[in-house]
């Protein structure tokens, strides 16, 4: 499963010229000196008939080019910063979400069998399905061979995308899907829930009993895939995944992180509650307090299966985002908020990771992006500085770290 394909779809910026092949050249320049793309095509068709790839099959890569807006895509880098709420607000939207309750009306049957099959819940299928794919509307107009082929031919990541390449291929081999239907996003991702080609091969059922994994063009195949791959990679059943909380002054800040899962009675006792007041039970489930914007915005408690969201993408606002609209599918209210500080900008972000890097607080690299890395290092300068150390960078941090002390 691609790691990036929302953010990357809307937060990259133009690093290569729009015209003609200028993006190609650029990248060839920064790979070096090299055979040309007929050459490497050639060879690479040798390597895929001697993994078992028929003449037949291989006829599809007749006449392929680079695609240079895919290297303008792979290349680009992120132009802004988004909070959490601002996120959230787009892509949980109020049409979306009254879509995704019809969709699971409509498709009852299909559902139920699906969750008694694979033990996921149906709103988290529905979730993925709505932000990947729009519910299917829009599956991407990019050609996935080309796609896979431009980035094998590349020198960023060849191993990576001629192994994808070969599954493509192995997906026309195989009868599942056919050269034209398989379009999709900028790195090669197929169909209703943007499957890799590998991932595809290994976890696409054909659930309409059709004969064919068709994840294009069969709604049943692909939700089911979707549970697939979520029990394949640890969903565990009956159990849940995220839920809004209300964090008292007085909890321990430092320790809310996505991977500190400590028990629910941890939380409960520093003063963590439900979002409408009533109290958590003071049990041993596993969760991690999550401070997407600070102590001052929303608030939530990750249990165990919120790390499969993670694990599908790993972007802290997408993961987040999914885990909370499928709270919502299933009946959970509105997201209560907070009044957090605003998001500092992308240049104000970059300066507060480089001079907590100088001060030898690790914030990763000074992009802007406020990641992990980024969180943990604003934390230990926060605790220097004599501040709630929730990970959320504002002003005032920025203001003490500028001067030093």
């Amino acid at each position: 499963m691609s790691m990036m394909r929302l953010t990357a779809r809307w937060l990259f910026a133009v690093f290569f010229s729009v015209s003609g092949l200028t993006g190609l050249a650029s990248a060839q320049q920064d790979c070096g000196a090299r055979q040309g793309f007929e050459a490497w095509l050639a060879a690479f068709s040798e390597e895929a008939k001697q993994a078992g790839i028929s003449g037949s099959t291989l006829v599809v890569l007749d006449g392929l080019a680079p695609d240079p807006r895919v290297l303008k895509q792979d290349r680009g880098q992120p132009t802004l910063s988004q909070s959490f709420l601002d996120f959230v607000g787009r892509v949980v939207s109020a049409d979306r979400l009254a879509r995704g309750r019809a969709l699971l009306k409509s498709n009852a049957a299909t559902f139920a069998r699906i969750e008694h099959d694979f033990g996921v819940p149906t709103p988290v299928i529905v979730a993925f399905w709505g932000l990947e794919t729009d519910y299917g509307a829009f599956v991407g107009d990019y050609s996935s061979l080309r796609s896979l082929a431009t980035l094998a031919y590349d020198c960023r990541r060849p191993e990576h995308f001629r192994a994808e390449l070969l599954d493509a291929l192995r997906l026309i081999q195989s009868g599942d899907l056919q050269q034209k239907e398989m379009k999709g996003a900028w790195a090669g991702e197929l169909g209703q829930v943007q499957f890799t080609p590998s991932n595809y091969m290994k976890y696409a059922i054909d659930y309409d009993g059709d004969g064919r994994r068709d994840l294009v063009g069969s709604v049943p195949d692909a939700l089911a895939s979707t549970a697939s791959y979520l029990k394949a990679i640890g969903w565990r059943a009956n159990e849940p995944w995220l839920e809004e909380v209300h964090a008292a002054d007085n909890v321990p800040w430092q320790e809310a992180a996505r991977a500190n899962l400590k028990p629910r009675s941890f939380w409960a006792a520093a003063g963590v509650t439900r979002a409408d007041g009533s109290a958590l039970p003071a049990d041993a489930v596993p969760a991690a307090l999550l401070l997407p914007m600070g102590r001052l915005g929303p608030a939530f408690l990750g249990y165990t299966n919120f790390g499969i969201f993670w694990d599908w993408n790993q972007s802290s606002n997408y993961s987040l985002a999914a885990a909370y609209f499928a709270t919502r599918l299933a009946g959970a209210p509105k997201l209560a908020g907070g009044d957090p500080p605003p998001i500092l900008a992308l240049d104000d972000m970059r300066e507060v990771q480089e001079r907590l890097n100088a001060m030898g607080y690790d914030a990763g690299t000074a992009d802007g992006r406020l990641g992990e890395i980024t969180r943990s290092g604003v934390k230990q300068a926060q605790l220097r500085f004599d501040l709630p150390a929730d990970g959320y960078p504002t002003r005032e941090l920025l203001e003490l770290l500028r001067r030093g002390k």
